[in-house]
This record gives structure tokens, C-alpha cells and sequence, in this order.
């Protein structure tokens, strides 16, 4: 995996773990106000499988809704 692949994972890993509201809303109008421009992006070929993996997913009803998501978390917690 390409270095800018492996910092970049790295850091969505961090942000997944924030659960602060103010935090993050800073970091949103850091990102927002960031003078990066923002070109086509090339996913690699593991994030393309992903991608379809999903989209076949949702086509054969192999989902869930976030109340019923956060209720399993709930349930799992409790057993922790």
C-alpha cells in the first residue's frame, strides 16, 4: 500500500474513534477550509471490491437499519 494510503487510513481509523461533537466539528472546517484541490480520486483495486460487495449487498437485502444496528452494539456491550 502506497505511503499517502497508509497515512490516510490511519487517520480515518483515529477519526472513527472520536466521539466528541465540538471535536469533530472543528475538524470539519479544518478539512473544509483546507486549500487541497480536489481532483477525480483513483480507488485502488481493494476499494473498488468493497464497493461492489456492498452495492450486492443492498441488492439482495443483506442489510440492517441503524436502530437495529445500535441495539446489537447495545446487546454486545452488555456482554462485555
Amino acid at each position: 500500500m502506497a505511503q499517502v494510503d497508509v497515512i490516510r487510513n490511519g487517520i480515518i481509523d483515529r477519526l472513527l474513534a472520536i466521539s466528541d461533537k465540538d471535536y469533530l466539528m472543528a475538524l470539519l472546517r479544518l478539512v473544509d477550509n483546507s486549500t487541497v484541490e480536489i481532483g477525480k480520486i483513483q480507488l485502488t483495486k481493494e476499494q473498488k471490491l468493497m464497493l461492489e460487495m456492498s452495492e450486492a449487498d443492498l441488492q439482495n437485502g443483506r442489510t440492517i437499519s441503524q436502530t437495529e444496528l445500535d441495539k446489537n452494539d447495545l446487546e454486545w456491550l452488555k456482554g462485555q
